[in-house]
This record gives C-alpha cells, structure tokens and sequence, in this order.
C-alpha cells in the first residue's frame, strides 16, 4: 500500500512540486509537459503480460533502458522544452528504479529475473539505499 502511495506520489506530486518551485512563471505548462512524460510507459504495451506487479521495468522496457536514460540526461543539456521532457523523463525513470527498490528489499527472489538486479543488489550493498 505505501509504495503503491510513493509511486504515484513520485509520478504525480513531484512534478508539481518541481514545476511550481522552479519554473514559477509557467508552472502549469511546466507541469503538463512532465506530466506527458508519463508516456514513456507506453512501451510496457510491448509486453507480456502488460502489467505484471513484481516485474521491474528499468533496463526491461525498450524506453527505461539504460541507453535511453543516457539521452534523457543528454536532453538536460538542450533548450527547453527539451530540457524539461528530459527531467520530466528522468524523474520517471527515478519514480520507477524507486519501486524497483522497494520490490527488492521486500522480495528478492521476485526480481531473480530482472535485467536491473545487479544495480538493485549494489544499491543495497552499499547502503545507497537502506533496508526494509
């Protein structure tokens, strides 16, 4: 139940959060914009199953591979509004290594599968992110 409230908080509080703080004069736009960014879940359609609760998608979608990640933060580099799709796609790759975490620390057999288990396992390892 918490993390299912961290998750959704993360993808949908946060970006208000960061809109409102930093881009003050057009926030709502700012907000839409990283809003939209949530597209990127589209390629979970590609899939099977679609949906599946103990799957973690970093590294496992084609858009939250780490290939993909590293043009996110390439766009940070660019002028808006490419800047802004960036950070709004890298705070969703953040909200998702999140709730990949919290898998983790909860069940690791669950993510035995995962491309991303040896960054879950580092990340615990050295106390980057704590235990449960």
């Amino acid at each position: 139940m918490i993390q299912t409230v961290i998750h959704y908080f993360l993808h949908f509080g946060m970006p208000l959060i960061i809109a409102y703080l930093f881009f003050r004069d057009n926030h709502k736009r700012v907000y839409l914009i990283l809003l939209a960014t949530m597209l990127v879940d589209l390629d979970h359609l590609l899939a099977t199953p679609i949906f599946s609760p103990n799957r973690c998608s970093i590294n496992f979608h084609p858009l939250h591979t780490y290939y993909a990640m590293a043009v996110y933060a390439a766009m940070l580099f660019l002028p808006k509004p490419y800047k802004i799709i960036g950070l709004g796609l890298l705070l969703h790759m953040l909200t998702d290594l999140n709730d990949c975490v919290m898998t983790y620390l909860n069940c690791p057999q669950c993510l035995s599968q995962a491309p991303a288990r040896e960054l879950l396992a580092w990340l615990v390892k050295t106390n980057i992110v704590g235990e449960k």
